[in-house]
């Protein structure tokens, strides 16, 4: 790199030293709506992924020092702890937020900043908003600008970097400080995609617990004096030569960096289940409606599949019958399936006892892949079709086009406000309307509240 000073550098400098007067009004907006977004995630998880259970009762009976709230749960724990359970919380019904490009920048970024923010007291809401886009940008122009090749994940990799900056910011640390922090969280970073692609998990959204607890501490440690590292992304055996063979565009996770704001494309999920299964649900979904179609109607289902997708049904046997909710929401046998029968999909969709509906599984055993590459996922996430050959000879097909939830088809702050309301009723807070109404109102003009521990008072 000669003289070219390493890329956390420039990273860290933007993060310490965007306010909240630099935002575009869609950086704002964004921020707010992710934060909406996430919060009602993790209340949803709270009473309806029992997965989650165990992750609770180890922060719990652990204790510490009481510093940050556990959604949903309630009681203080150590800050680091919180962020742990919180992000296992947000990821727990893979419901929460993602990029236009994939990956999940939110479920980890928003429990490590909330976990701070509780800790520190008196964060305000335009603290709180900077800090989301600061994360939310970093994590973008990372993810779009790395040679991946479905190995690594994504959000782990590239998340605990954008994850740290963001939490530096929140705290008013120096650039050079956020650059020890990156540094420093770096030495426990990492995961592939193998948790994703392979069966029998019931909870692979602990992942982003890990990330939200590494940033916490990373960035706490700066803070304290701890130092990181040179050459963190660009060295001998720095991030990008280790995860992604060298295989980098600096100039383009650089361009107008402070200037233009691509974080205002974030997508927020209409359905419960991996982002990738969405445009086959959607097509599901339509094909019923515009056909009225009855399960006992339907012969066989086709689904083409790329190099992604293809994962969701192989073994094609586990992947008609799963045996986890989480393996549940990866499988497109079974989501298409149910998606079918419903015509919706809810958090109430995926339980315990919507695994063995007979149903379901029985029209998930109709349910065929067919490989073609014209839907391998490059950068956009791809489109899906689902074919459907009924009993009297129809064969009915459908490209799930114009997704709810994606960039042709933004979900607005209405249907965002329906889903949180959705999520939580179903916490284990047991939220009253009002107070759900309450916390849907201070988020909407968050940038107003001189105090974001409020939002928290009503939704652990």
């Amino acid at each position: 790199m000669g003289n070219t000073p390493d890329l956390s550098h420039p990273l860290a400098e933007f993060a310490a030293g965007i306010r909240f007067a630099d935002l575009p009004h869609d950086a704002v907006d964004a921020a707010k709506k992710s934060l909406l977004d996430t919060l009602g995630v993790m209340l949803g998880a709270s009473g309806m992924e029992p997965a989650v259970r165990p992750i609770i009762e180890l922060v719990a009976d652990a204790g510490g020092k009481e510093e940050a709230r556990i959604l949903g749960f309630g009681g203080r724990v150590p800050a680091a702890a919180a962020a742990f359970a919180n992000g296992t919380l947000a990821h727990g019904l893979d419901y929460d937020s993602q990029t236009p490009w994939g990956a999940h920048p939110d479920s980890s970024l928003i429990p490590a900043l909330l976990a701070l923010a509780d800790r520190q007291g008196n964060v305000t809401g335009e603290e709180l908003i900077t800090a989301i886009a600061i994360g939310q940008e970093l994590f973008i122009r990372l993810r779009c600008n790395v040679g991946w090749k479905m190995d690594w994940n994504l959000s782990s990799v590239v998340g605990i970097y954008s994850g740290v900056a963001a939490c530096g910011s929140l705290l008013g640390l120096s650039a050079e400080q956020i650059a020890h922090a990156m540094g420093i969280a770096s030495l426990n970073a990492g995961g592939t995609m193998q948790q994703i692609f392979g069966t029998g998990s019931n909870l692979r959204g602990l992942y982003a617990g890990f990330i939200a607890q590494n940033a916490v501490n990373a960035t706490l440690l700066a803070q304290n004096g701890m130092l990181g590292m040179e050459d963190l992304f660009e060295g001998e055996a720095g991030i990008f030569k280790v995860y992604f063979h060298g295989d980098y565009n600096r100039e383009k996770i650089l361009a107008d960096l402070g200037g233009t704001f691509l974080s205002a494309g974030m997508t927020y999920k209409y359905w419960p289940a991996v982002g990738n299964a969405h445009t086959y649900i959607h097509a599901a979904i339509e094909l019923a409606r515009e056909h009225g179609l009855k399960p006992e109607e339907i012969k066989e289902v086709r689904v083409y599949v790329g190099d992604f997708a293809e994962r969701m049904v192989k073994p094609i046997d586990e992947r008609k019958k799963p045996n986890t909710i989480m393996d549940a929401k990866f499988s497109l046998p079974f989501t298409v399936a149910l998606a079918l029968i419903k015509g919706r999909m809810k958090i109430s969709d995926f339980s315990t006892d919507s695994l063995n509906d007979p149903r379901v599984l029985a029209l998930a055993d109709k349910v065929e892949p067919v490989f073609d590459p014209n839907f391998n996922w490059n950068l956009k996430l791809p489109a899906g079709k689902v074919e459907v050959t009924t009993h009297d000879g129809r064969r009915l097909e459908r490209d799930g086009s114009a997704v709810p939830g994606t960039p042709e088809r933004p979900m607005t702050w209405e249907e965002l406000n329906e889903k949180f309301s959705d999520c939580a009723h179903a916490s284990t807070a047991h939220m009253a309307t009002e107070t759900i109404t309450r916390a849907q109102s201070l988020i909407r003009s968050l940038e107003h509240c001189d105090e974001v521990t409020r939002l928290l008072e009503l939704t652990s």
